[in-house]
């Protein structure tokens, strides 16, 4: 489709196994979108990480691709995975491999001796969340104690999000919700740098100067106009962490507004009318000034689900999903615990590991898919209800993200939460999301009537009284495999077993 008055704005987001961009028209209309596929590097267990430099080149390539039919853009938007660590010299050159977000659980131990010497409880009552595997300030302790060369060198901190606007305008900014996540460097009741806590850590540090998602960082310099094929002088964003430009994309950015992503991970934001204190869960500054968000975070959702299809030689997702949906409603006695990275919120359990119980030489794949698909229902439903708990109002849910496809998983969800879903029009996530941050600069008020509600999703009340069983569970599983989970996971660690070690051979 292509826009009608000429005006366009572009979105781009890099994300864990994908980056995409999409082209929009001042009435919110896609006029094209495109798609770059890679992996992370997962060269330990428990690390997870990428090559900064393939966020840049992916960027060029998919704006060369949106562009070549297209009038210049009014205005680029940004967003990225995160919070990462991309550390960088005094030329902002990466040092190493960024360390991507909560999925990466290296820190384990630099978690603990920081809560040790700066006190749990003072760095939630500063930062609004405890240090956990999403904490940028851990990370960077690791690599102080295990690459001191590295960490030596190390001047500056890059995301996905700021990298991009640093590549396109030269600036060096952050926005305050991506440094919100940065525990324990940021202060979220003067929302801004916690200078005590910073040099504790990371002594020689040039923190890079603080914006909102929706500020300029500047705009598109000569040299960066000649690699990507935008014009020069075009306002780039200082862009945000992919969670919350998705929360645009689809407008759940009111009190009382719930967004579900649903990716390789399952993400949550509920914007909140203030700074809730909860261990279990992130509170944040939101994406706008003056905005609130509690969140929670799932290691994986789509990414078992992707795990799942390859084990069983990548038949097509509608097949899988017509097979789990004839598997019925606790898919004929099986029982997932999605944590095959760990898990976030609200356990916060690095070395939690997933669980598949119930089996029997009878259960098939569509069991096994539908299995996962219920996890994570499970996991949503454990999230709010922490939400709640934590003084969160949960009123209008709002579905995003490559998973709202297909119709099963959303419904799943919605039976196991009570809760009826929105799905808007356009469900491409957080690059359109970038896209209507950079109509906003445009015209906010236009914006307004952006991606209206497609469908909705509404619960069935006898499924959800077979799903508030099968909930209670899902709730004692965990504790029940706590101890023998965690064995595994220390066996995992010392690579016990493994061809090429001493007792592996």
């Amino acid at each position: 489709m292509r826009g009608d008055a000429g005006r366009t704005f572009l979105g781009v987001d890099i994300g864990t196994s994908s980056s995409k961009g999409v082209l929009v028209d001042a009435s919110g209309e896609v006029i094209a979108t495109a798609v770059r596929t890679h992996t992370v590097s997962r060269p330990e267990p428990g690390h997870v990480e990428m090559d900064p430099g393939v966020w840049w080149e992916e960027f060029r390539g998919i704006t060369r691709e949106l562009l070549s039919d297209a009038a210049p853009v009014e205005a680029v938007g940004v967003s990225g995975m995160g919070p990462c660590v991309c550390l960088a010299d005094a030329s902002d050159r990466p040092l190493r491999p960024a360390i991507l977000y909560g999925v990466d659980t290296r820190a384990v131990a630099q978690i603990a001796r920081l809560d040790a010497e700066l006190g749990r409880e003072n760095v939630l009552d500063r930062c609004g969340s405890v240090l956990s595997t999403q904490a940028v300030g851990p990370k960077v302790a690791w690599v102080a104690e295990h690459e001191p060369e590295v960490f030596r060198a190390a001047r500056r901190l890059f995301m996905p999000a700021s990298f991009l606007a640093h590549r396109l305008t030269g600036a060096y900014v952050l926005d305050h919700h991506s440094a919100g996540q940065s525990v324990p460097f940021y202060d979220a009741w003067a929302q801004d740098w916690y200078r005590p806590w910073v040099e504790a850590v990371w002594p020689h540090a040039e923190l890079p100067e603080l914006r909102w998602p929706g500020d300029p960082a500047g705009t598109v310099t000569a040299e960066a106009a000649a690699a990507t094929g935008l014009v020069p002088g075009t306002p780039v964003l200082t862009g945000t962490v992919d969670a919350w430009t998705e929360a645009v994309s689809v407008g759940a950015t009111r009190p009382g507004d719930l967004m579900l992503m649903y990716g390789t991970t399952m993400f949550l934001i509920a914007t909140v009318a203030g700074q809730l204190r909860v261990p279990e869960l992130w509170s944040t500054v939101g994406a706008f000034p003056g905005t609130r968000s509690l969140a929670g975070g799932m290691a994986t959702s789509g990414a078992v689900t992707e795990w799942l299809r390859g084990l069983f030689g990548s038949p097509g997702r509608d097949v899988l999903l017509a097979e789990a949906a004839d598997s019925g409603i606790g898919a004929r006695g099986l029982a997932m615990l999605p944590y095959f990275a760990g898990e976030r919120t609200p356990i916060a359990d690095p070395d939690a590991r997933g669980v598949i119980v119930g089996l029997t030489v009878e259960h098939t794949r569509g069991d096994l898919y539908r299995a996962a698909l219920e996890a994570t229902a499970h996991g949503v439903r454990h999230n709010i209800e922490a939400m709640r708990q934590a003084g969160a109002e949960v009123g209008r849910v709002v579905a995003v993200g490559g998973g709202t496809q297909g119709g099963l998983w959303t419904q799943i969800v919605s039976d196991v939460t009570g809760l009826p879903q929105e799905i808007p029009t356009i469900t491409v996530g957080a690059s359109y999301g970038a896209a209507r941050l950079a109509a906003r600069l445009a015209d906010e008020a236009a914006t307004a009537t952006w991606n209206p509600v497609r469908e909705r999703r509404v619960p069935d009340p006898a499924a959800g009284a077979a799903y508030d069983r099968l909930h209670r569970l899902y709730r004692d599983l965990y504790p029940a495999t706590h101890d023998v989970v965690h064995a595994l996971a220390r066996f995992q660690r010392e690579g016990a077993g493994r061809p090429g070690t001493p007792d592996g051979r």
